[in-house]
């Protein structure tokens, strides 16, 4: 989903995204380091059995526009496990994890705008790790008040959500939304900020917990899919909404609800589609639109912020909606980095409820 921009931390300083942070008159600037680190390498793609334990791997140096920053906690998504099985194609080897928080450990050269010390949450690549270099333009101060676990529970995934939301498909009060995987990570979240926005929302989930958790955060209708009932989840959809279908679908979940999400969509409705939780939505005739003139998006994060103005406004929104406790984040386990592997079976397993975090 994001690979054009976080494959590679040097391509933001390439292409000149944020000025601000270039000064070609500061030289790096750091804390005592270590040379090495624990780290959590993929060298090749394949299943969890690939994701490679070290406890004495080279601690990255900062180039120009990067920060290096002591990771106290790091993010795990649905994405890294696309990453390593080599749906989504990265240089190898490769220490994954797209986002982590923690503090400024060095500044590199040509960058300005933080300081050694200062606690902040960053996008980027490598967060399997206790130290990355992450590029200044895609770091934001952490504020007073949210933890580091908060942060990280909501950071990558808040910030896709609400752009998926406000721009995407611009919600407006009353619309009914349907949305896959409404227990997952990103899916905990939508489901608090749709109904911030007034919508109606119908949430999938699998299992009576899980369903259970849905309905506690105000979906106003819950599937359990695994259900004798729910199998049949295309059918509820039209019964909740009279036979005319959903303004929009958000469906992270691919091969298996793609069709599914064609029939509940509404005529003139839209379709989300932005992972692959089952796999990837295949190749299929455009013309299966036309009876009902549905539109459809494969959008991403990173599409919505890349400039400093957007990128700090997502985060800002984000920030704001925890501080006020609108938004509420659920943590599945935090788990040791030596532990990763499982963490990758636990999330292909659709066995977690909310973020699972790792510490490095």
């Amino acid at each position: 989903m994001f690979r054009s921009l976080l494959n590679s931390s040097r391509l933001t300083v390439r292409n000149h995204i944020l000025p601000p942070f270039v000064n070609q008159f500061i030289p790096i600037r750091s804390m005592s380091v270590p040379t090495t680190m624990k780290a959590v390498v993929v060298e090749q793609t394949g299943g969890p059995e690939v994701l490679q334990f070290k406890t004495s791997y080279p601690v990255p140096t900062p180039q120009a526009g990067q920060l290096l920053v002591r990771n106290n906690i790091s993010g795990i998504n649905y994405i890294d496990t696309y990453f390593r099985t080599g749906l989504y194609a990265s240089p190898k080897p490769e220490v994954l994890g797209r986002e982590g928080a923690g503090v400024v450990a060095a500044v590199g050269p040509e960058t300005s705008g933080f300081e050694i010390g200062d606690r902040v949450a960053w996008l980027a690549n490598g967060g399997y790790a206790e130290y990355t270099a992450a590029p200044a333009a895609y770091t934001v101060k952490i504020p007073e008040g949210i933890s580091d676990e908060d942060i990280m529970a909501s950071f990558l995934s808040g910030m896709t959500v609400l752009a998926f939301a406000k721009e995407t498909y611009p919600v407006q009060k009353g619309d009914w939304v349907l949305l896959h995987a409404a227990a997952g990570g990103a899916g905990f979240l939508l489901t608090q900020i749709l109904k911030t926005m007034g919508a109606k929302v119908i949430g999938t989930a699998g299992g009576a917990e899980k369903c259970a958790l849905v309905k506690s955060l105000g979906a106003d209708v819950v599937i359990d899919y695994r259900s004798e009932e729910g199998k049949d989840w295309v059918k509820k959809v039209k019964e909740a909404t009279g036979g005319r279908g959903v303004d929009v679908v958000y469906d992270s979940v691919g091969k298996d609800t793609w069709e599914g999400s064609l029939e509940a969509v509404k005529r003139k409705g839209t379709i989300v589609w932005f992972g692959n939780a089952s796999g990837p939505v295949p190749p299929f005739p455009i013309a299966k639109l036309t009876p009902k003139c549905v539109k459809i998006a494969r959008p991403s994060l990173f599409g919505y912020i890349q400039t400093r103005e957007e990128f700090e406004a997502y985060s800002n929104d984000l920030f704001g909606l925890l501080k006020s406790g609108q938004l509420k984040t659920k943590i599945h386990k935090i788990y040791p980095l030596e532990d990763i592997a499982q963490v990758h079976k636990d999330l292909e397993g659709r066995k977690t409820m909310g973020k699972p975090l790792v510490k490095p």
